[in-house]
């Protein structure tokens, strides 16, 4: 394997982890000694100045990580705050619709009550801070739960979850979520 192979690759693999990485990691992956990561970092570090790139390879600590200039901080700022407060859509005001009412529950619960993956739509709604991680569900697997934030209280004008409008009269008597277990609707 060549040089421009190994920063390939060394580039690769930091870009699409997105977070640290330890040295001896990617010394592995690279096929490479940790001494040489290093020196594979300082070569790929020189490409970006040269090329004037927005991105760097920062070390933190033992780890590397592949960055945005501080200089393109408020771009990125803009843009990632415009992501949040772009409005719901319908399926993510369902998605939290069954959340705020029957918390906490795992995705799979959501899933369940609307009939499609509903993956993406609560991790947007956690990445909007509308929802958070309540713990884990006590059976195998153990699933995550999710419940809505003070961030969704004060986004739907609420004091409380006491404040939540009634459920329509068809499902008062139809528990959705009781405990630990998932009751869904009967079919009618």
């Amino acid at each position: 394997m060549n040089l421009n192979e190994k920063l390939s690759i060394l580039e690769a693999v930091l870009f699409a982890c997105g977070e640290p990485m330890e040295s001896n990691k990617l010394a592995e992956v690279c096929k490479v000694t940790v001494d040489i990561i290093a020196d594979l970092i300082k070569i790929l570090n020189d490409r970006y100045d040269t090329n004037k790139s927005a991105l760097q390879v920062m070390k933190l600590g033992g780890y590397y990580q592949l960055c945005t200039r501080k200089e393109f901080a408020g771009y990125i700022k803009t843009i990632l705050e415009s992501k949040r407060s772009t409005p719901l859509s319908n399926a993510a005001l369902e998605a939290l619709t069954i959340v705020a009412y029957n918390q906490p529950v795992t995705k799979s619960f959501v899933e369940n009550i609307r009939g499609v993956d509903s993956s993406s739509i609560v991790n947007s709604l956690v990445e909007k801070e509308l929802l958070m991680e309540s713990g884990r569900l006590d059976v195998p697997g153990k699933p995550v739960l999710f419940k809505t934030t003070n961030t969704f209280l004060r986004c739907f004008g609420l004091n409380s979850l006491d404040d939540l409008p009634p459920l329509h009269d068809d499902y008062e008597d139809k528990p959705l979520f009781k405990g630990n277990n998932v009751l869904l609707k009967d079919s009618e």
